[in-house]
């Protein structure tokens, strides 16, 4: 035995592999790769660690609570949505690859430079997901899906199915700040190791269970959903399921991705066509299922085929493990 061998079996693959070696490794499977996503993601993740810092000492630096507008949904704005939506415009920003960022805080995208100036992406993100249990010290979170501008228009490439994405993601910030990320290999999980400053991958080639007795939805709304809903959810009492639910797309999603289950935002009276944004959340998070062998539909319909006609339009969800969301389909 030489010196070295017997350490061997102590070091894998996973060993303080950060984000940034991840995207790099990814990218040698591209012979063609200019390094622009790559450039691309890194912003991300600095994005991510700054608005995760102002998430710690949001009541400290007494930043919690409204900030007094409304955004394009007619909804309340928090402090912290306006704080993070800035991070994310000034990280993107002066990347020379970014065509559009596109906000859900914000009436219209932000048209940066055309395909022909360099221009390759666009960048649609919810900046501050669940921003309003900041206050109560709730898991928050940011979402975020990159597609790559076509030929046509840059004032309407950001209008693409799902299916096309380029990269999908979220950030959760909780008891410890976790970076989901697909670029169509796989789901990968990172979580920042505050010692150093980076993101250190933790899990790779994430599979949820195919089943798993838990369902995620707030029955408050209950009898506003549609009838097949209601019936889906005396199915689940009936058969010893269990309910979960934080109120926060990210660390609901985050749960059912780990553990199983079904996460859902049935159509009510209020919002028939349904209340999640398609292209700032359903789509993203719909990929990420998908890409960890699990399921996403509106209604019956798969989200990742849908053809947006706008850029805020909203869509109902049924997303988690296959069978279970079979078992929500069946009963609609």
């Amino acid at each position: 035995m030489t010196e070295t061998e017997h350490l061997q079996p102590r070091f894998t693959t996973d060993n303080l592999l950060s984000l940034q070696t991840h995207i790099l490794a990814e990218e040698k499977a591209h012979p063609g790769a200019t390094g622009d996503f790559s450039w691309l993601l890194s912003a991300i993740s600095l994005a991510a660690k700054t608005i995760a810092n102002k998430v710690r000492r949001a009541r400290i630096e007494n930043v919690l609570g409204d900030h007094g507008d409304r955004n394009i949904h007619g909804e309340a704005q928090q402090k912290l949505d306006v704080i993070s939506n800035e991070i994310i415009l000034r990280c993107l920003g002066d990347r020379a690859n970014v065509a559009v960022l596109a906000s859900e805080e914000d009436d219209a995208p932000v048209v940066l430079r055309s395909r022909g100036a360099g221009g390759r992406y666009a960048v649609l993100f919810d900046p501050l997901d669940g921003s309003s249990n900041v206050d109560y010290s709730v898991g928050v979170g940011t979402i975020f899906s990159i597609l790559q501008v076509d030929s046509g228009p840059v004032q309407s490439s950001y209008l693409q199915p799902g299916v096309r994405q380029k990269a999908a993601g979220y950030i959760l910030y909780g008891s410890s700040v976790v970076f989901v990320l697909t670029t169509g290999n796989g789901v990968n999980m990172f979580v920042l190791d505050q010692s150093i400053g980076a993101f250190v991958r933790v899990a790779s080639k994430i599979r949820m269970p195919e089943r798993s007795k838990i369902y995620s939805v707030n029955e408050a709304y209950r009898d506003s959903f549609p009838k097949g809903y209601r019936d889906y959810l005396d199915f689940a009492h009936a058969n010893g399921y269990s309910s979960r639910y934080i109120g926060s797309m990210v660390a609901d999603v985050h749960r059912t991705l780990l553990k199983g289950g079904v996460f859902l935002y049935p159509p009510t009276g209020t919002h028939a066509g349904g209340k999640l944004r398609l292209m700032y959340e359903a789509n993203p998070m719909a990929w990420i299922m998908e890409q960890a062998g699990g399921r996403a539909c509106a209604g019956r319909d798969r989200i990742l085929d849908i053809a947006p006609t706008d850029l805020h339009e909203r869509t109902s969800v049924v997303m988690g493990s296959a069978g279970e969301v079979d078992e929500v389909l069946r009963h609609l």
